[in-house]
């Protein structure tokens, strides 16, 4: 049976675009992943933003932004700690993988087990000092230089970051043990060619 022009085309002659491929249903656990993602990411742009807008200043104004260097550090842990959120889950981190490409999948799964494992312990263990950091600038009311704002709460969104990596990671590791088809093919990032 041959299709008739009529369905190939739309009325102005123009071809009919292909029907996308359906998205896959996504959860509430991969909306959240989601979700600190975009946290991530918007800590992204704010210390780019930061950076930026203090750098211009300076070159054409001769102006400073109040605290503009503590704010830029400050911005920065935090980003680092959301950072390492959303990297730690997908598994897009630097890796090295000599031994990891030379073994055969039942053992490539079971390095991601055992690296995983690894991660979530040095994970726990850092929110832990962390933790620790929040409660003695909280308690020596530590200050930012020119603006005398507390640094506190800067400290408790980076640990807040970090929190959700434990949890992303602990994510991670059930899925690996338990639901190892969805980290297999399609999750990682492909090279670009």
């Amino acid at each position: 049976m041959v299709k008739r022009q009529a369905d190939l085309s739309t009325p102005e002659g123009e071809p009919r675009a292909e029907p996308a491929e359906k998205a896959p249903v996504r959860n509430r656990m991969d909306r959240f992943i989601d979700g600190i993602e975009l946290i991530a990411a918007a800590f992204v742009g704010i210390v780019a933003a930061d950076t930026f807008i203090s750098v211009m200043l300076r070159y054409f104004f001769s102006v400073s932004i109040p605290d503009s260097y503590d704010f830029g550090r400050l911005l920065l842990g935090i980003l680092i700690f959301w950072g390492i959120a959303a990297t730690s889950y997908r598994g897009t981190h630097i890796t090295v993988d000599l031994l990891y490409s030379a073994v055969g999948p039942r053992l490539q799964r079971m390095i991601d087990v055992f690296a995983t494992l690894v991660l979530l312990f040095v994970v726990v263990v850092q929110t832990s000092m962390l933790f620790d950091k929040v409660v003695g600038t909280y308690r020596d009311h530590v200050l930012t230089y020119d603006l005398n704002l507390p640094t506190w709460p800067f400290f408790a969104v980076a640990w807040a970051g970090d929190v959700s990596a434990v949890l992303l990671i602990a994510i991670r590791t059930y899925r690996l043990i338990v639901k190892p088809q969805t980290f297999a093919g399609g999750r990682y990032l492909k090279p670009v060619e």
